[in-house]
């Protein structure tokens, strides 16, 4: 197993990631003749991700093909007097196919991570966890933190 950045060689994997990511979680299944718009959609969206300074893939890849990834985009905050300022990394997207599982793949993508993380100096790194993915987090030293508050925009 190799961990890496994603680059743009790794989109047509990562929109079908994408794509079943969302279907193993959501009840409602999305239809296969959907898939198309959403290809292009989430294409657009990786190309300038991946192009850009702000967002960051992190793959683990086995015999040429991705098997887990975690997305990061770093937000930058507005300076604070007497205090360097640095961005966070918000992580999200996080999976790992179903068949690489219980291998520690996804700890060993979160260590990789942390350690970028301290390399560049970022402050912190935010995730909003599912329940059932609380206790991954907290294996690797993650602890819950107040909800933030939120208003939905309709």
């Amino acid at each position: 197993m190799h961990i890496r950045l994603a680059n743009k060689t790794d989109i047509e994997q990562l929109v079908r990631m994408r794509w079943d990511f969302t279907n193993e979680y959501n009840d409602k299944k999305i239809d296969e003749d959907q898939y198309q718009d959403f290809f292009l959609e989430c294409q657009s969206f990786l190309q300038e991700a991946l192009s850009g300074d702000r967002w960051f893939i992190w793959v683990a890849e086995a015999e040429g093909r991705i098997i887990s990834h975690i997305y990061i985009e770093l937000i930058t905050k507005v300076p604070r007097p007497g205090k360097k300022t640095s961005p966070f990394a918000y992580m999200t997207n996080v999976y790992t196919s179903p068949i690489h599982r219980g291998k520690g793949i996804g700890s060993r993508l979160l260590k990789e991570l942390e350690e970028w993380s301290k390399t560049n100096k970022y402050e912190f790194i935010i995730v909003w966890p599912s329940d059932w993915s609380i206790e991954f987090y907290e294996r690797s030293g993650y602890k819950l933190c107040k909800e933030p508050m939120e208003l939905v925009i309709e």
